[in-house]
C-alpha cells in the first residue's frame, strides 16, 4: 500500500503468487520465468507453452491488456492486438465468489472475432492519463463464460494482515551483521 491505497506493483505481486502455484504444481523445470520484457503477452510458460496472466479485482469490467500512459501508443495497440497465448484470470471478488480461470487462445480468438475489436477493446479517453487499454467487461464476461474456459470457483474472503515491509526488511538486513 501507498498513501493507503494499493499501488499498481500488486499486480506483480498477484502474478508471482500464481507462477509459483504452477511452479509448485508442474516443477521448476517445466516453468519457464525468466520472460523478456519486450515479449508483448506472455508472462509465464508451462511446457513450452505460452500464458498471459491477469487480474482483476471486483466487478468483471476493465481489465487491462497492456500499460501505457499515451494516446497514441494506446491507439496503435488496438489496431494491431490479437490474443496470442492462453490467459490465466484471477478474478478476485473481496466477500463474493471470484475464481481461477483458464482461458485458452483458441476461446479468447472466438469470442475476438465474433464481438470485432471495436467491441473487445476499449480506448481509453482522450485527453486523460490512459493508464492502459482495457477488455471490454462485456467480452471478458463471454470469456469466463465459455465452455471450454476451465474455472475454479474461490470464495474471496478478506483478513487483516500485520505486516510492516519496512519493519520486516529492517529485520532481515539486520541479521545480515
Amino acid at each position: 500500500m501507498r498513501g493507503g491505497k494499493v499501488g499498481m506493483e500488486v499486480g506483480s505481486l498477484r502474478e508471482r503468487i500464481l507462477v509459483a502455484l504452477l511452479i509448485y504444481k508442474f516443477g521448476e523445470q517445466n516453468v519457464k520465468t525468466d520472460i523478456p520484457i519486450t515479449e508483448p503477452e506472455a508472462d509465464v510458460y508451462v511446457f513450452d507453452k505460452p500464458f498471459s496472466i491477469k487480474t482483476l479485482s471486483n466487478s468483471l469490467n476493465g481489465l487491462k491488456l497492456v500499460w501505457t500512459v499515451d494516446a497514441e501508443s494506446a491507439v496503435k495497440f488496438s489496431t494491431e492486438y490479437v490474443p496470442s497465448c492462453d490467459m490465466i484470470f484471477e478474478h478476485i471478488y473481496w466477500e463474493r465468489q471470484g475464481g481461477l480461470y483458464c482461458i485458452p487462445k483458441s476461446v479468447q480468438l472466438e469470442i475476438f472475432e465474433q464481438m470485432g475489436r471495436a467491441e473487445y477493446i476499449k480506448l481509453p479517453k482522450a485527453g486523460t492519463n490512459p493508464r492502459g487499454v482495457e477488455m471490454r467487461g462485456k467480452a471478458l464476461k463471454f470469456l469466463v463464460k465459455h465452455s471450454e474456459t476451465l474455472k475454479i470457483s474461490i470464495n474471496w474472503q478478506k483478513g487483516r494482515i500485520e505486516f510492516d515491509a519496512f519493519e520486516r526488511w529492517i529485520e532481515l538486513w539486520d541479521n545480515e551483521e
